[in-house]
């Protein structure tokens, strides 16, 4: 990408706040509260306080290599092609098993209106995947635009439900306060890395800014405070408002509503969850089905299975639909994907600190890879699919000769090492 883009400051901050604030979040205070009950209010404080050091290591990145490749360039540029494709693998091969995942989200809000349970959710799984391989096979594509409507969308329903929902508020469901033990509290915290992927796009993005040195960092800091101000919110009205029954609601924010507003609120946050969530499967399915061709061509994957756009997405949908049928519970299937998702920023942090300059930056970087670690380890074996999977990568390169992958690509990793800028966050206090 070239560094002088058309990005505004607020259109910077709306694309970070939509690429992080994910449909997750109409279901994950619900799982949250089930793991650890009040407590797992901790577990949202500390994903939010770990957000500011890991999107600022990621906003320090963009502004010194302004890149499309973000995570998958810094890896390259620290530690060569082999542990890139790792990264590329990560996030190619966490796709299908997170589709699922996803759609069972709006598939509970589904169910909650039309009941059938596990047929209603799977059928809604259907729907979406369905949807979205039509408009990616004909090379239909929801803008950027409406990705940003359905950001809005979400982040006012979330807004208004706990304007709404919070005077009904009781202090006494916050008792007992962690009825799982502790042991609960990094449980939920494992489990909410799901809801806070997605920084790695303020570097992604950076190049496209019109003053990436002024504007990176400014939109990342209000990015940060807009995720952690509405994720803190909901998770608050959650346990305040529905008590012990948040950690069993298939759709919680239909029973915040309900008791803060009433009337036929269920039917509209259905339709709701569901047109967010063929948003965002759409983005990752389309990113994944480039991101397939871009391994290929660099040697990381073989090209007759996902060479092309098309081969891409089939594999990438095949492997959703095949995911479904998995006999993986949905708290599990969230673990093998953020376990995906915490290596990535595992390797994305230690590149950091290897790249950027001794400084705050460096610091802000050290304490985030200590953290993701930490993650990482509370990902408990579910983990250990995200280290088969980089294993795998790094074999698959080992023993192929492609001459290719031994300089950056131009899509995954830039066509050329971008030359360092000047770090915009050095400068900060």
């Amino acid at each position: 990408m070239s560094t002088s883009g058309g990005l505004s400051r607020a259109q910077g901050t709306a694309l970070c706040v939509g690429a992080v604030l994910g449909t997750g979040v109409i279901s994950m205070p619900a799982l949250a509260a089930g793991l650890a009950g009040p407590a797992s209010l901790l577990a949202w404080l500390a994903l939010i306080l770990l957000s500011a050091p890991l999107a600022w290591t990621f906003a320090a990145l963009g502004g010194r290599y302004p890149d499309g490749g973000g995570v998958s360039t810094y890896v390259r540029l620290a530690f060569g092609a082999r542990a890139a494709a790792a990264v590329g693998w990560c996030f190619y091969f966490a796709v299908p098993l997170g589709a699922p995942p996803a759609a069972a989200f709006a598939g509970g809000y589904v169910a909650d209106v039309l009941g059938g349970g596990r047929v209603t959710v799977v059928a809604t799984f259907v729907f979406v995947m369905a949807v979205v391989f039509t408009m990616n096979w004909f090379g239909l594509r929801i803008s950027g635009r409406v990705q940003l409507y359905l950001a809005a969308t979400l982040a006012a329903l979330l807004v208004i439900t706990v304007a709404a929902a919070l005077p009904h508020a009781r202090l006494a469901n916050l008792t007992p306060f962690a009825p799982h033990g502790w042991a609960g509290v990094g449980a939920a915290a494992a489990i909410l890395v799901w809801g806070f992927a997605g920084w790695e796009a303020v570097s992604s993005l950076s190049g496209a800014y019109r003053h990436p040195s002024r504007d990176v960092p400014r939109a990342t800091a209000a990015a940060v405070v807009i995720v952690g101000v509405l994720y803190l919110g909901v998770a608050a009205a959650s346990v305040l408002v529905l008590g012990p029954a948040a950690g069993d609601s298939p759709a919680p924010l239909a029973d915040l509503l309900a008791v803060g507003i009433g009337g036929p609120v269920r039917p509209l946050t259905a339709v709701v969850a569901v047109l967010l969530t063929i948003g965002a499967v759409n983005a990752y399915l389309a990113g994944a089905s480039a991101l397939g061709v871009a391994l290929a061509r660099d040697g990381a994957l073989p090209a007759r299975a996902v060479g092309t756009p098309r081969k891409s997405l089939a594999f990438v949908t095949v492997g959703g639909l095949c995911a479904v049928a998995l006999p993986l519970s949905l708290h599990t299937a969230m673990l093998l994907v953020t376990g995906c998702f915490t290596l990535v920023y595992v390797l994305g942090t230690a590149a950091a600190l290897k790249l950027l300059p001794a400084g705050w930056s460096r610091r802000g970087a050290g304490v985030a890879f200590v953290a993701v670690l930490g993650l990482l380890v509370l990902n408990g074996p579910p983990a250990l699919l995200s280290l088969v999977v980089a294993a795998g990568a790094v074999l698959y390169v080992s023993l192929r000769t492609a001459p290719k992958i031994a300089s950056p690509s131009s899509s995954s990793a830039g066509s050329i090492a971008p030359k360092p800028n000047t770090n915009p966050v050095e400068s900060l206090p």
